[in-house]
């Protein structure tokens, strides 16, 4: 049986506004695009092996606190209610990768690079905002933190294979080498260095300080290397979207339709199986989230920092935070309804 936990997480000022400051950076980097036209190749041109320099140093300070959030001592609880696991798992890695590769073939025809975006972005589990989410929302917090340390775990597994799987069915050419080191650079070194740091803090300086203190600076760290990152993913592509707005608007009918398809179907199971709110609400909000980071990140190593694909998993980004966030919203709406009948756990 789940306990309750008291969730530290709140969506304060900062975050509360993130859409407008996403809106902002995706506008300053048009507009340093176009008052500063060397601005891209003197980004561009500062990489190794490929990765740009200042985009991987972003990317990275965006994964590394995601990693804080895995906590193996609750993994040991799995078995002890396994129903609203099982289903957010079934959704992040069957439902909803499905429903975005159809819907990217079928609104995205000769596309290639927006329909490995929405790749990207329908098979990556969330692992970070959810927690914020399933705050506001007062979902069942154990349950949450269970499902993201899992998510976080098997992301590492599961996602290449998925995506390069997707790709092939699609018929499109995907360079599953760097996929891989995508993978192990964007996720895999910042979850080694996230366990490692995090044990130390604690022996260190104590939980107390590590959760109050450190987690919600590093935290505040990602969001503002999020906006740098969009920043200069505008600033490199100012160019293409002037010439091409058509494409951005094109890529968000699929990933719009696709997180009403896939909240829809997370709704309707979990309301199926007797859910009660608490367990529901977390089943339903982190079944229906991706992990726009790594997708980002991903796109940016196979494609390049300045391609349709990088720009297409940001408009995932841009969706994702006020969806969510009506979410939280309709749900409690739904709580009031008596939607979800079932005993809390």
């Amino acid at each position: 049986m789940y306990r309750a936990v008291e969730a530290e997480k709140k969506l304060n000022t900062f975050e509360k506004y993130l859409p407008l400051w996403i809106a902002i950076c995706m506008l300053l980097g048009i507009v340093l695009s176009q008052v500063v036209p060397g601005i891209s190749e003197a980004i561009a041109s500062w990489q190794v092996g490929g990765i740009s320099v200042p985009i991987g140093i972003f990317l990275f300070l965006m994964m590394y606190p995601a990693m804080l959030n895995i906590q193996t001592s609750e993994l040991k609880k799995l078995g002890k209610a396994p129903k609203p696991i099982i289903l957010t798992l079934f959704s992040n890695w069957i439902i909803a990768p499905l429903v975005g590769v159809s819907l990217a073939q079928a609104f995205l025809p000769g596309n290639e690079q927006l329909i490995v975006a929405v790749i990207l972005l329908s098979s990556s589990p969330c692992t970070a905002m959810v927690l914020v989410w399933g705050y506001l929302a007062e979902g069942n917090q154990e349950q949450n933190i269970i499902n993201t340390s899992l998510n976080t775990a098997t992301i590492i597994v599961f996602y290449a294979p998925l995506v390069a799987f997707l790709a092939g069915i699609s018929a499109i050419a995907i360079d599953r080498w760097l996929l891989l080191i995508s993978v192990l650079v964007f996720i895999g070194a910042p979850l080694m260095i996230g366990i490692v740091s995090k044990r130390s803090l604690v022996n260190w300086k104590g939980t107390d300080w590590f959760e109050n203190k450190y987690r919600p600076a590093v935290g505040n760290m990602a969001l503002v290397a999020l906006l740098m990152t969009l920043l200069v993913l505008f600033s490199l592509n100012g160019n293409v979207m002037l010439e091409h707005p058509d494409l951005l608007v094109l890529v968000s009918i699929p990933l719009l339709v696709g997180f009403v398809i896939v909240v829809s179907y997370n709704l309707l199971v979990t309301r199926v199986v007797n859910l009660a709110y608490r367990e529901g609400v977390i089943t339903v909000i982190i079944g229906s989230s991706s992990h726009f980071e790594i997708a980002i990140a991903t796109a940016i190593a196979i494609y390049g920092v300045g391609s349709i694909a990088a720009l297409g998993t940001t408009m995932g980004l841009f969706w994702e935070i006020p969806v969510m966030l009506g979410l939280v919203y309709f749900a409690k709406f739904l709580r009031g309804k008596d939607f979800w009948k079932g005993n809390p756990m």
